[in-house]
């Protein structure tokens, strides 16, 4: 890897990482549930998208499938906690 993508990495994953602090923040503080999710939310993308930056890293195509499981996994978990904020419940009886 070249040195100026190296330092475009290195930068991005500080970002990311910076992000998601801010997010964990916003999760434990929101005033609200809808509030938090937006934060869960948040919080997921800017893991998988650290996860995928250590794959351009490492040049290794696990992380990218690793990611691709945390982005399935949160997108199901980010819906059903809005359908349980909407409705009450998640599955209908």
């Amino acid at each position: 890897m070249n040195e100026v993508l190296n330092g475009a990495v290195w930068f991005a994953q500080v970002c990311f990482a910076l992000a998601m602090v801010n997010a964990a923040i916003a999760m434990m503080r929101g005033p609200t549930a809808q509030d938090r999710v937006l934060a869960f939310d948040t919080l997921y993308i800017n893991g998988m998208l650290t996860l995928l930056l250590f794959g351009v890293r490492w040049a290794s195509f696990v992380h990218f499938e690793v990611a691709m499981l945390i982005a399935l996994f949160g997108f199901v978990g980010s819906a059903s906690l809005a359908m349980f904020l909407y409705r009450g419940e998640v599955i209908e009886p």
